[in-house]
């Protein structure tokens, strides 16, 4: 038994109220290492010569990343607190209890040597995720590139490669003109990079919070684009860029010419004058990455935090948005996004916040911060895996599942997951493959979170480094893949008209890194369906490796039955054809009985 790696902490993370006398907790261990884990638990103010409160509940392996496993148990007790402890049996029968940070060979009797779970406090503590929001399809829209009602000539809107430069007169008009084409394909959430006046086309150097940028339109724009998307049943999250401003912006502008004299100078991050940010030279104050033209701002200043949540709460309560992507949003104080996420959700309790971070951030994510994150983890793990190869299949579910196991429950399902982005070369560029490119979707949009697609995407777009990432929507029939439009949008309706796929208990998984197959069996009232996704070039025959991998023990036959049944008579959903037996290089079958 590996001590040092059997950890639980009381905190929002491992502990934490589901609802109203709901509790879920959770344990840590070394991957493949316990038999099983028990969690025992007791009112803590009633002793057990008086009322023996105590119960016991087997807990299940929720998650198992490359090194750990996760177990979890939810629990139902009606108490002003719980005391608890976790009986741990290792795959050799050695057995151990451990509470409060400690190990010991006999049951804990005495309540205050265990973890300790006010009830109130973690309800009170519960983390809420927007309901509306779970499982949603977004997609994501860089305004200036997207579309236009402007008569911009083919050879300057196809153009290839793109620069920062490039002037295609996108705008809100033409985001309007084609909301059919996300209604066809079947988007449930528009976000759209900032909007707001700004000298650069993407934006995100801002000048005038309270202004639409007049190339994008008006504010009278941004209310029909906002009103007709809802009554499409989509919704419409804006772009929250409070890290830092353009130099334009009034209040730097008035630090930059009154210098130490300036009502403003606290609300950046000033280290001399005369301000310096000459190309190739750090600036003398801070910004984001170094770059003079995006001064960074003190969020820590009352002023200054007053001043951009009144910012969030005007356009949400003015043009009725649904939320807000918050920019390089783990460079800005945890201090500030609890007044933000108060303040907001007072406004709307359904605003659905989602910050910008590029790597594991679970302490953004206890229930008193952001809803969700931008999920680069998930992109490196499908990046590293179908384009690279670094990864193998297992190493590849671990990777996902490390973020599985160190999240809220709840936030799982609203983790906007991706395969591209404004900030990442286009999918089918780094790959070069149109079958790895329909695989990666398919990993998108088959596993539970909020799959972000990237405009183009799913015509099949290309596209190198920002900003040739960002070149203009592909409109034109002749620049379109429609067979890889078909596919995508095949995905996204089999998503919603199954929401075992995203909601289900999975009651088999098998990683084959040989073969370079993923097998996942879900469940979910009383519907199954087997995902398999095979990230390889040879044909597989599922029989004959079942058979084989039950030879060499590869996994526990009863699972191999299991699965052998699951293949018996069922429909590949994606296309609507009887299953044959066998997967091809790089193919993604969604089984069902017929």
């Amino acid at each position: 038994m590996e001590f040092s790696a059997i950890f639980h902490d009381v905190n929002k993370r491992y502990c934490y109220a589901l609802d109203k006398n709901t509790f879920l907790i959770r344990v840590q261990t070394k991957k493949d290492d316990m038999r099983k884990v028990i969690l025992h638990y007791q009112d803590k103010h009633i002793p057990r010569d008086y009322m023996d409160t105590h119960q016991a509940v087997m807990m299940e392996k929720a998650a198992s990343d490359q090194y750990l496993d996760y177990y979890e148990a939810a629990i139902k007790m009606d108490a002003m607190c719980i005391r608890y402890y976790f009986e741990l049996e290792d795959c050799k029968g050695e057995k151990i209890y451990y509470s409060n940070y400690e190990f010991v060979k006999e049951p804990f009797t005495d309540v205050e040597r265990m973890y300790d779970c006010p009830e109130l406090l973690r309800e009170q503590e519960q983390f809420i995720v927007p309901r509306w929001a779970k499982n949603k399809v977004i997609y994501q829209i860089f305004p200036s590139r997207y579309a236009t009602d402007k008569n911009v000539p083919s050879r300057e809107w196809y153009k290839e490669p793109i620069s920062f430069k490039d002037d295609l007169q996108g705008n809100l008009r033409g985001i309007i003109d084609h909301l059919d084409h996300l209604e066809e394909l079947g988007v449930d959430v528009i976000y759209m990079t900032p909007i707001f006046q700004s000298p650069s086309c993407h934006k995100y150097d801002t000048v005038d919070y309270y202004h639409i940028d007049p190339s994008f339109g008006t504010e009278e724009d941004l209310r029909e684009l906002v009103d007709k998307a809802h009554k499409m049943g989509m919704r419409v999250i804006l772009d929250a860029v409070f890290n830092h401003t353009s130099p334009e912006f009034f209040a730097f502008k008035d630090v930059a010419e009154k210098e130490w004299d300036s009502k403003y100078i606290d609300w950046y991050y000033i280290s001399e004058f005369p301000l310096r940010r000459s190309r190739g030279e750090k600036p003398n104050y801070k910004c984001f990455g170094y770059y003079g033209g995006m001064p960074k701002l003190n969020l820590e200043n009352p002023q200054t935090s007053r001043y951009f949540i009144d910012v969030a709460l005007y356009w949400l309560k003015e043009f009725h948005i649904d939320g807000w992507r918050l920019d390089v949003a783990d460079e800005i104080s945890h201090r500030f996004w609890k007044n933000f996420r108060r303040e907001v959700k007072a406004v709307n309790p359904e605003a659905l916040i989602i910050g910008e971070i590029w790597h594991y951030a679970g302490d953004f994510l206890e229930g008193d911060e952001w809803d969700s994150v931008m999920n680069y983890p998930f992109y490196n793990a499908v990046k590293d895996y179908v384009v690279y190869g670094t990864l193998n299949t297992s190493q590849f579910m671990g990777n996902l599942d490390f973020i599985r196991g160190r999240s809220h429950i709840d936030a799982h399902q609203v983790l906007v997951n991706l395969i591209g982005s404004h900030d990442t070369p286009r999918f089918l560029h780094l790959c070069g493959s149109k079958e790895k490119q329909k695989l990666a979707a398919a990993m998108l949009l088959l596993m539970p979170g909020m799959p972000m697609i990237y405009y183009g995407d799913e015509y099949g777009m290309q596209g190198g480094q920002d900003p040739d990432n960002r070149r203009g929507m592909y409109w034109d029939q002749e620049h379109q893949d429609q067979d890889m439009f078909s596919w995508y949008k095949k995905l996204i309706q089999v998503r919603k008209a199954h929401p075992v796929i995203t909601e289900g208990k999975t009651i088999v998984r098998i990683t084959d890194d040989e073969s370079g197959l993923i097998v996942l069996v879900k469940e979910l009232a009383g519907e199954r369906i087997t995902l398999i996704f095979h990230n390889g070039t040879e044909e597989v025959r599922l029989q004959e490796w079942l058979k084989k991998a039950v030879a060499t023990e590869d996994m526990v036959q009863e699972c191999a039955i299991m699965l052998a049944n699951e293949l018996k008579d069922t429909k590949n959903l994606l296309t609507d054809t009887l299953f044959d037996g066998a997967i091809n290089g790089y193919e993604v079958l969604v089984l069902t009985e017929i």
